[in-house]
């Protein structure tokens, strides 16, 4: 049986002429902040104090013992250093001799060590560098930033993006080991997994193995098992096939749609006379491999059809609005995202009612622990290959490099059913239509050839039960521009860039891939991040931590279409930018559902941070939830009620994303901003499986045009939907008043229960619940609330909070 030495270890970081502690998996900056050599590049502006550590040459070093890698000591006849990854440009010698040398982040290297022992160094040149080693060899190409990420294959966002510091990472940041092995190993494993009309199940594995020398040409036997199906192969080559069938399989779904049941596929390799035999298991086996599968078909339904092409996701025959967001690295030193991390995240992101996960192509192929939450969760996973926002060379080396990574990575993640599709890059092919690519490229490759030749080879070759598309967006070819609303997927930032929010309603793309809008973090979270700073807008540290081309304009003019800016009061200011981004991302989603299926599913950008900074994340840089989560938690719900402006009057839209159909009784009150009701009707309403009811209100109940003074609310079964005629600032609001009341909350920890009660309208109320204690949490976001009503907010991990210390933590619209 292979053994297996994971070497965690006595691994040193060479720093000057001392050799300090080092962790692997890890990166240089995190042994440089263990050893208190360097600040935390995200505490104020010290991201500009560390921004040396990425333009040096580093090496790790430690000791590999003859009795480590010799074959009598070991019982076996090889030894292989395996390195699950290496960050980036790094050369490997053991004993003083050069074993090899690697020059991509994003996929493995294994080296055999059989009887060579001594001082193992991994010699890492700086990524800038090796950065501009690669352009002299291949010419320039475009960029959106400034950094040269296009020419090695490292993560794009390390390098600083909108949202992102510049912090360039070294170091070995995932597993290092020793396998020792003898005859034959199992070098690669690609279990297809369909579904037949009939429910069948079918696992086709297509084994490779790696022989010694003494176990070439020996014959040997694979051995596979799933479901109580088992299937074997004998072979004396590299490569044999085993098919298993499973009658009736129990189908995995997204989340929302049904459960998620995965079955145990298990492989051994053995010797000819199958020296693990039957009720032996394994344990006799050369080598054995393990996965966690899951049943169930997937396509791309991109046909034309009178509205455009079409994208909509094909899960088990069922047609799926997507509920999506784009995920980023969750930390901007990788080697720090645990899996228990990872499990939090995506908790947050199911709870949220989020059923997929956009893997974006500038950061990382995530670990697997990232994809096996991602299967027990049910969040569907549309992976990227890594390429964003630039031209890429096509030429050597990166054109090995780029074909040797995505092969890796096919293989790696293939097996998980939450993954969806395969999408070859992020808005390359937009740029270059758009972003005057074309004149300074003068005939140069750009990553064309990626796109619509190698990756597609790649994935239909290993991968082909899974669809592809060329980019992200793509409308599908050249016939159409590459980010047509009518055509594939669309990545919508005019609104953000130039218009107000409700410019989001002003069409019905037919897929929104990305779309979204700014705010600050949480209070907590800036104080941590800019201590001692006296917080502003334009602070210096606020400033630092906010990347965006001109974003605190964009911010302040979002807010000033709204509200009044409210100078000189920061608190203020955090509260109405938060408003305005759940708003404005809210408008947008629920404007695409109550077009289903003309859309087929929206992607936030985004879920999550990889630092404190201002931006589009729903959840910020120290995991505090904005309030854009709870707003994505009602409006990806699978019950959705929502007023839509309208040519004369609104539309009540009743969405239905569930398996039954919703049968409910509407109240629909027009009402004044005193909290008289005008008139008061009951609508009786069906919204089939999977569908949309969209009725014109009466007009009887909508708002006069552009009046200051009244409003329409919908409520049916705990859901509410409110539409105003107007802008905030032009609305005759009342000054709000409300009771407040702090209760003890049962259950365990420190918990307690905020119990308001309107005496006005109260609109956008907001219980910021840092401001009570750092790690206190409400489970509520914006609420608003009619005269008379109560609305309790459950508050998490706050040891003690009195009446006043809660007032000073909620806000709320107020009268301009």
């Amino acid at each position: 049986m292979k053994d297996v030495t994971q070497l965690t270890a006595g691994w040193s970081l060479r720093h000057e002429e001392a050799l300090l502690p080092a962790r692997v998996p890890g990166c240089v900056h995190t042994d440089l902040l263990a050893a208190q050599l360097i600040p935390d590049p995200f505490i104020g502006r010290d991201e500009t104090e560390v921004a040396w550590v990425g333009r040096r040459a580093w090496s790790y070093v430690t000791d590999l013992s003859p009795d480590a890698v010799s074959p009598h000591a070991s019982g076996h006849e090889r030894a292989d250093l395996v390195f699950d990854g290496l960050d980036t440009a790094a050369e490997v010698s053991l004993a003083g001799d050069v074993i090899g040398r690697t020059r991509n982040m994003h996929r493995g290297y294994r080296f055999d060590v059989t009887g060579r022992a001594g001082t193992l160094e991994v010699r890492f040149a700086s990524a800038y560098d090796e950065a501009a080693a690669v352009r002299a060899r291949t010419g320039e190409r475009p960029n959106v930033y400034p950094e040269p990420f296009q020419y090695i294959r490292k993560m794009a966002a390390g390098f600083g993006w909108d949202w992102g510091p510049t912090v360039v990472t070294a170091g070995i940041w995932r597993p290092v080991r020793l396998e020792h092995w003898s005859t034959a190993r199992i070098a690669q494993v690609r279990p297809l997994v369909t579904v037949g009309a009939d429910g069948t199940g079918h696992v086709e594995i297509h084994l490779r193995v790696e022989r010694t020398e003494r176990g070439t040409g020996k014959r040997l036997l694979a051995r596979a098992e799933v479901a109580g199906a088992r299937a074997e192969a004998a072979f004396d080559g590299q490569d044999a096939v085993l098919r298993l069938e499973v009658t009736e399989p129990e189908l995995w779904w997204p989340r929302g749609y049904g459960e998620q049941p995965r079955y145990d596929l298990h492989l051994a390799l053995l010797d000819e006379d199958g020296s693990a035999g039957e009720g032996e298991g394994r344990a006799g086996a050369l080598d054995t491999w393990h996965r966690r599968i899951g049943f169930r078909s997937v396509e791309l339904d991109r046909s034309p059809d009178e509205h455009g092409t079409g994208c909509t996701f094909v899960v088990n025959g069922v047609r799926i609005f997507a509920r999506g967001v784009n995920w980023i690295p969750d930390d901007v030193l990788p080697s720090r995202v645990t899996p228990e991390r990872y499990r939090v995240r995506l908790t947050q992101a199911a709870e949220a009612n989020i059923d997929l996960v956009r893997v974006w192509g500038g950061g990382i192929y995530e670990d697997d622990a990232f994809y096996d939450v991602c299967d027990e969760l049910g969040l569907m996973v549309w992976q990227d290959f890594l390429f964003a926002c630039a031209a890429y060379p096509e030429e050597q080396p990166l054109r090995g490099e780029v074909e040797a990574e995505a092969r890796d990575n096919v293989v790696r993640l293939m097996p998980h059913p939450s993954l969806v599709l395969w999408n070859g890059n992020n808005e390359n092919l937009w740029g270059f239509r758009d972003w005057e690519w074309e004149e300074p490229l003068a005939g140069d490759s750009w990553g064309e050839g990626y796109y619509l030749g190698l990756l597609p080879r790649i994935v239909a070759e290993l991968d082909p039960t899974r669809p592809y598309t060329a980019g992200s967006p793509w409308s599908g070819s050249w016939d159409h521009h590459p980010n047509d609303p009518a055509h594939g997927t669309h990545h919508s930032w005019e609104v953000w860039n130039r218009l107000d929010y409700a410019a989001y309603r002003t069409g019905v793309p037919r897929f929104v891939a990305e779309f979204g809008w700014q705010a600050p973090p949480a209070m907590a979270t800036l104080r941590r991040a800019l201590p001692g700073e006296d917080l502003a807008p334009d602070s210096p540290g606020m400033l630092h931590h906010q990347k965006a081309d001109d974003g605190n304009g964009k911010l302040n003019r979002g807010v000033a279409r709204h509200f009044p800016l409210p100078e000189g009061d920061f608190d203020r200011w955090h509260y109405l930018t938060q408003v305005v981004q759940a708003r404005a991302v809210a408008s947008g989603i629920e404007h695409w559902r109550a077009n289903w299926p003309v859309c087929a599913g929206t992607v936030v950008w985004q879920l999550n941070d990889c630092w404190p900074v201002s931006s589009w994340a729903a959840i910020d840089g120290d995991g505090r939830l904005k309030p854009l989560y709870h707003e994505l938690r009602r409006v990806y719900a699978d019950r959705l009620l929502t007023l839509q402006p309208g040519a004369g009057r609104p539309t009540l839209a009743v969405v239905n994303q569930s398996a039954d159909p919703w049968r409910t009784a509407v109240t629909l009150r027009l009402m004044e901003a005193d909290g008289a009701v005008v008139r008061e009707s009951v609508v009786d309403a069906v919204a089939g499986p999977r569908s949309v009811l969209r009725l014109e209100v009466d007009g009887g109940l909508a708002p006069a045009a552009h009046s200051p003074k009244e409003f329409l609310v919908a409520d049916a079964d705990g859901l509410r939907a409110v539409y105003f005629p107007v802008a905030d600032k032009e609305f005759d609001y009342p000054r709000p008043r409300f009771d407040v009341r702090v209760e003890p909350a049962p259950g365990p920890g420190d918990r307690v229960d905020v119990v308001v009660t309107a005496q006005t309208l109260v609109r956008d109320l907001l219980l910021q619940a840092d401001r009570l204690g750092p790690d206190a949490r409400a489970d509520r976001g914006l609420l608003t609330l009619l005269p008379g009503e109560r609305a309790r907010i459950r508050v998490s991990d706050c040891a003690r909070a009195d009446v006043d210390s809660v007032r000073a933590a909620l806000f709320s619209v107020e009268a301009m």
